[in-house]
């Protein structure tokens, strides 16, 4: 633990009169959890950790070994510009570990940092920055159509631009925890806005991502608002998507920048690519976890469906931005397929194994495909050898559970936790009867 960072901590929370700091972690699925403990107990909890009832936690313990152990990441400190000025509040992420001070299989952010330290030590660091959409909503009432919250399209302005206002005060409260936005506008439903957070380390992102879900709630609803990262809200339109930008660096020097190769790309850059487009289908359960997830990656509705790639192709499920000037550092590549409900730390660290992977074991990147996919039929995609992400839940898992990669990464633990999890929410969707199928069906058979 930085000494000098927990001193820091500690003397902020007396000179600013904090109350209650809130011990930050997620369960498996990426549900945010949260302890509240007073200013007497932190410096305790910052050199013991605080025991609590993991068996209580979706996928952590069982009973039978219930107790584990959250060690405040002092790193992490941050007020909660959202808190009573009369009575401030503060928040730290945990790392989750056992009894004996090993860390914890389920935990997610254990998982990542694992990741990123194996990273780190064949000197890389993996930088990310997403492209986070979500809706608002008028109040949801139970059994009814969400309403959007206003008509606007693509980067519409008004003057009486609520939503814009809410984004406004949303960009605040981040900028004011330490997460700088790159861009914000409306995107192209009605109700939907996307905000782009600024490229930091994966670790560092997955935190700010889990920031940024409650901190867009958590305006939106003390604004009489509704928000919902729920992937595909409303039928016929488009859903919301998490693209995510990434690179590695090898200290200062981008190690995806080739100033020699005609796509500005290395063979690092390219390995890693190929790694993503072979391991895509059987990280997919993961980077898009639930059954609504799938009803996004369909053809014709901006999200990506075909594992492939390309320069400047919205329809290829990897695209390589140009960059604005010859600029080494701008040299990424941006993949469309997640969505904004996944667990930023375990979609991060398969995201970050299979390019490792395909770096390690030399994958050959394949042909960019830079046709408009969607408007392609099936026979001259498999002349082009180009597959299609799994079409629904059940599909991915069965993929995944296949996966020497995916156990890998995640562990035993989480990896059979997760496909148990998942297996009962698609049996439970399988049961339903829609107004699909009434409409359908009901009258004519």
């Amino acid at each position: 633990m930085n000494e000098q960072q927990r001193a820091y901590v500690l003397r902020s929370v007396e000179e600013r009169g904090v109350r209650l700091i809130r011990l930050w972690f997620t369960d498996v699925l990426g549900n945010l959890k949260t302890m509240a403990i007073s200013p007497p107990e932190l410096d305790n909890a910052l050199s013991d950790g605080l025991t609590f009832d993991g068996s209580s936690i979706d996928g952590f313990s069982r009973v039978q070994e219930a107790d584990v152990l959250a060690i405040p990441d002092p790193d992490t400190y941050e007020l909660l510009p959202w808190a009573d000025p009369a009575a401030p509040e503060a928040r730290i992420f945990c790392d989750i570990h056992r009894l004996d001070g090993e860390p914890f299989e389920g935990d997610p952010r254990q998982v990542l940092r694992r990741h990123v330290k194996a990273a780190h030590e064949a000197g890389l660091t993996f930088y990310m920055a997403p492209d986070i959409e979500y809706f608002y909503f008028e109040p949801v009432t139970p059994g009814a159509e969400p309403v959007p919250f206003d008509e606007g399209g693509f980067f519409d302005h008004t003057m009486n631009d609520v939503t814009g206002e809410l984004r406004k005060k949303t960009i605040r409260t981040l900028e004011t925890m330490g997460i700088p936005v790159e861009y914000s506008f409306h995107e192209d439903a009605p109700g939907q806005q996307e905000i782009d957070l600024r490229h930091t380390d994966a670790l560092t992102m997955a935190d700010s991502v889990m920031t940024f879900r409650l901190a867009v709630r958590e305006i939106a609803a003390r604004n009489g608002v509704h928000a919902t990262f729920m992937p595909k809200p409303l039928e016929g339109l488009q859903g919301s998507g998490m693209h995510l930008h990434m690179s590695l660096f090898r200290g200062d020097e981008n190690a995806f920048y080739d100033e020699g190769d005609g796509y500005d790309l290395s063979n690092t850059a390219k390995a890693f690519m190929a790694g993503l487009l072979r391991h895509a289908s059987e990280i997919t359960a993961v980077t898009n976890q639930t059954v609504n997830s799938y009803k996004r990656l369909v053809p014709n509705f901006e999200a990506p469906v075909h594992i492939s790639w390309a320069r400047n192709n919205r329809s290829g499920l990897i695209r390589v931005p140009i960059a604005k000037t010859s600029n080494p550092l701008a040299t990424r590549i941006e993949y469309r397929s997640p969505d904004p409900a996944c667990n930023p730390y375990l979609a991060f660290s398969l995201i970050l194994a299979a390019g490792m992977r395909g770096i390690e074991e030399g994958y050959k990147l394949p042909d960019e495909a830079d046709a408009n996919l969607f408007e392609s039929d099936d026979d001259e995609l498999t002349k082009l050898g180009i597959n299609q992400l799994p079409q629904s839940l059940n599909d991915a898992l069965t993929i995944m559970e296949r996966s020497e990669l995916v156990h890998e990464v995640l562990g035993e633990h989480i990896f059979e936790w997760f496909v148990r999890n998942k297996q009962h929410e698609w049996k439970a969707y399988k049961t339903q009867v829609t107004p699909f199928e009434r409409d359908r069906y009901l009258r004519s058979m």
